[in-house]
């Protein structure tokens, strides 16, 4: 579906269009065409084709969609294919596309799958006149530096899990802390790598953008799209840099449960030594023996019970002060 289609000139907007005047447009002078769509047909996409002039590989990579990150060069114009992160009820991500087309009097932008907006560029755009004098290119500098932006609400949002991941994994008693955890801990790594995947490839792409060997379309913006290689440099170590923080987490929540079960099993085995003594010394005395000496003593059984007392008391304290109970 059309989103927008709007003319500038000189930075500024000087028309609503419908497609069917695009052309009309692209002919004036310092005056360029930018293009919004959602989820199109073919026939929206074919119009713009023939309207832009787009080449065909490119159409059909924003058509199918599933692409990774990339920006190509197809002769005076760059195709950029950008993922939105798109997050659902359970705090698990679905992956948007957003395919931008930008060329020296255009710029289309076709987002699929993504349930984020970017109708907030086109505003911030319009309110920078001597940034949108620049064109097209600052238009795709713009919605790619929104979108990288989006990314650092979502690494925030997956450090406060770790944190409160890690709060679990040293508060006692916790109840089915182990398998809990190490599930969160998992499905954390899971949406650690769909985001890392998100800037990983975009960083390298983008870095193709400024230096000498950045195409003709970016001079003058060659120092914006360098602020975004940093943006997304920082993200990605700031992802290393997490990964290694769930790895190790779960690592100590290993420990923790092996610790635990430690516990447990001194204590088991001390009630085991308590019980141990007075069945030993009842087991003794219960054997069919004719000639055991005590057999006959007046004061036998109160003894042994004495015996079992005392030396299941000292047993308790020895236990108690070594902290096994």
């Amino acid at each position: 579906m059309l989103v927008n289609c709007v003319a500038y000139e000189d930075g500024r907007k000087i028309a609503d269009l419908h497609p069917d005047e695009i052309s009309d447009y692209l002919e004036r002078p310092h005056c360029f065409v930018w293009v919004a769509l959602k989820d199109p047909g073919p026939g929206e996409l074919a119009q713009m084709q023939h309207e832009f002039g787009l080449h065909d590989l490119a159409v059909e990579d924003a058509q199918h969609g599933h692409q990774r990150p990339k920006i190509e060069q197809y002769g005076d114009s760059l195709f950029a294919v950008l993922h939105v992160l798109n997050k659902d009820a359970d705090g698990d991500f679905t992956i948007g596309e957003v395919a931008i087309f930008a060329g020296h009097n255009y710029v289309l932008s076709v987002r699929s799958n993504a349930t984020q907006g970017l109708g907030a560029v086109r505003a911030r755009a319009e309110k920078e006149p001597n940034l949108l004098r620049q064109g097209s290119i600052f238009v795709l500098y713009a919605l790619m530096d929104a979108i990288v932006d989006s990314y650092f609400p979502v690494f925030d949002d997956l450090e406060a899990q770790l944190e409160a991941i890690e709060e679990q994994i040293f508060t006692p008693n916790a109840p089915n802390k182990g398998r809990a955890i190490i599930e969160d801990l998992y499905q954390l790594k899971r949406r650690l790598i769909t985001l890392q995947h998100a800037c990983v490839p975009l960083m390298e792409a983008v870095s193709k953008l400024f230096g000498a060997m950045a195409p003709k379309l970016c001079g003058g913006m060659q120092e914006y799209f360098r602020d975004v290689f940093d943006h997304l440099q920082r993200i990605t170590k700031n992802i290393d840099l997490l990964r290694e923080m769930v790895t190790t987490a779960l690592s100590v929540n290993l420990g923790m449960i092996s610790l635990s079960e430690n516990e447990t099993t001194k204590r088991l085995g001390s009630f085991a030594a308590l019980f141990a003594v007075p069945t030993m010394i009842a087991g003794i005395y219960g054997m069919n023996f004719a000639d055991i000496p005590e057999l006959k003593f007046q004061y036998g059984y109160p003894a042994c019970i004495a015996a079992m007392v005392v030396i299941d008391v000292l047993l308790f304290m020895k236990f108690r002060k070594a902290g096994w109970l």
